[in-house]
């Protein structure tokens, strides 16, 4: 897409930086589409120029967003808008939540819903005697109609009902909620890895594509464990997000 004027109204007397503030407008503007995936930016001179900025503070506002994953630099090209990551807070909330709160349409498919025996791991970890009998969930989580992540969930009986039909329409802890059931506490395990043949068709990337992985057992208020799940992200277009306090 060709190059776009961009005019950004400044607030000189705000204790915001300035660079701040261009970023903070051209995030807006990415992620309401205004400013769509493709769209090359203007030569850095000639918008610093029109906005009055110095071409370091300028700079300053696009490497912000480059690190956010919303601009990137081609040799050749210049500076590019490209499709925003989805950024995940690391708390207990569902991918279906996370992505509907920021606007990102999720659609699930469900891949495969059966009732059979937890794998003897996955039984330890869902303190549950070998052999017992479990909800096994496959699905491809979508955002925008583009394939996301893939998770695989195990669900004890008894704690709600499951089909295919309601695990399209919500998340799962939409529905566990819905079911009464409190959710209380995580533990939870990020990793890379590459991408298999099988997922990389699924999730519409190259073989071998690097791949964010997540692995977590959730707990209820009384202590039961309500889920084990284990997820596979494409690193392309996801990451996470965790905030540090001293």
């Amino acid at each position: 897409m060709p190059q776009t004027p961009l005019s950004i109204p400044l607030d000189r007397t705000s204790p915001v930086p300035l660079y701040f503030q261009v970023a903070q407008e051209l995030e807006r503007r990415i992620m309401t589409g205004e400013i769509p995936a493709g769209t090359r930016l203007e030569n850095e001179v000639v918008l610093a120029g029109r906005l009055g900025l110095s071409r370091p503070t300028l700079r300053q506002a696009i490497e912000y967003l480059v690190d956010r994953g919303m601009l990137v630099r081609k040799r050749g090209v210049g500076t590019q808008v490209v499709r925003p990551r989805v950024r995940r807070p690391v708390e207990l909330s569902s991918l279906y939540d996370d992505l509907d709160r920021v606007g990102e349409q999720p659609r699930t498919r469900v891949l495969s819903l059966a009732v059979a025996a937890a794998p003897d791991p996955v039984a330890a970890r869902m303190e549950l005697s070998p052999g017992t009998e479990v909800y096994v969930i496959e699905r491809l989580r979508l955002a925008r109609d583009e394939p996301l992540a893939l998770m695989r969930n195990h669900v004890p009986l008894g704690l709600v009902d499951l089909d295919e039909e309601r695990l399209s329409a919500s998340g799962l802890y939409q529905l566990l909620r819905g079911a009464g059931v409190t959710l209380k506490i995580a533990s939870q395990s990020i990793g890379a890895r590459n991408a298999t043949a099988a997922e990389a068709r699924a999730l519409d990337e190259p073989r071998g594509a690097p791949l964010l992985t997540m692995d977590r057992v959730v707990y209820d208020d009384v202590g039961r464990v309500v889920e084990v799940g284990s997820h596979v992200y494409r690193a392309s277009r996801y990451s996470f997000e965790l905030t540090l306090t001293g």
